[in-house]
C-alpha cells in the first residue's frame, strides 16, 4: 500500500484529503473484513465494525492522540482498533443472550409460583366465601357474578344504594379477613 501514499500522508489525513483517506480505507478493509468473519461475524458486522474502527482512528489522528512514524503503524493500529471493536460487540451479545436466557428461565419459574400462589389464594377465597353468612354471600354473588349494579341489589334487599355499597364493602372486609387469617 505504501507506493500509494505520498510523503505527506499524515498531514492529508489530518486535513480530509478525501483521496488519501480512500487510499488507506481501502486498503485495510479486506484485512478487517477477514478478521470479523473468521470470528463469527457477518459481512454487514464487519463494515460497520471496521466503519467505526475507521473514524475513531481518523479522530486520533485529527486530533494528535497519536503519531505514526510509517504507514505500517498506522495499519496496525486500524487493525487493532477494529479488533477491539469486534470483540466488545461480541462481548456484548454474549452478555445480551445469557440475560435473555436467564431473564426466560427467572420469567419461567416465577410463571409457575405465581400460578401455584394464584391457586392457594383462591382456594382460601372460596372457602372463605363458603363461610360467609347468607346475606354476604347472596351480596356478593349478585355483585361479582350476577354483574347486577348497586341500585338493582338495594332493590332486592329492600336497601337504599348507600347501605347495599356500605353492606357490600363489610363483606369484602369480612371475606379479606377470613382469607389473611387461614394458614397454609
Amino acid at each position: 500500500m505504501s507506493e500509494n501514499i505520498p510523503d505527506n500522508w499524515i498531514e492529508k489525513l489530518k486535513g480530509n484529503h478525501e483521496q488519501e483517506l480512500k487510499i488507506v480505507y481501502d486498503a485495510n478493509y479486506p484485512k478487517i473484513k477477514k478478521y470479523v468473519l473468521e470470528n463469527s461475524g457477518t459481512e454487514a458486522e464487519a463494515k460497520d465494525i471496521y466503519q467505526d474502527a475507521f473514524i475513531a482512528v481518523w479522530r486520533n489522528i485529527q486530533l494528535d492522540r497519536v503519531i505514526f512514524n510509517n504507514i505500517d503503524n498506522l495499519e496496525n493500529y486500524l487493525f487493532r482498533v477494529a479488533q477491539n471493536k469486534w470483540l466488545d460487540q461480541l462481548r456484548s451479545k454474549k452478555r445480551r443472550k445469557t440475560d435473555l436466557v436467564d431473564t426466560a428461565s427467572l420469567g419461567d419459574v416465577l410463571d409457575v409460583q405465581l400460578e401455584k400462589y394464584e391457586e392457594d389464594y383462591l382456594k382460601k377465597v372460596k372457602s372463605g366465601f363458603a363461610s360467609l353468612g347468607g346475606p354476604c354471600k347472596d351480596l356478593l354473588h349478585r355483585f361479582y357474578f350476577l354483574k347486577q349494579r348497586m341500585n338493582e341489589i338495594a332493590a332486592s334487599f329492600s336497601w337504599t344504594e348507600a347501605t347495599a355499597k356500605n353492606n357490600k364493602y363489610r363483606c369484602l372486609q369480612q371475606l379479606r379477613n377470613i382469607v389473611l387469617s387461614t394458614k397454609k
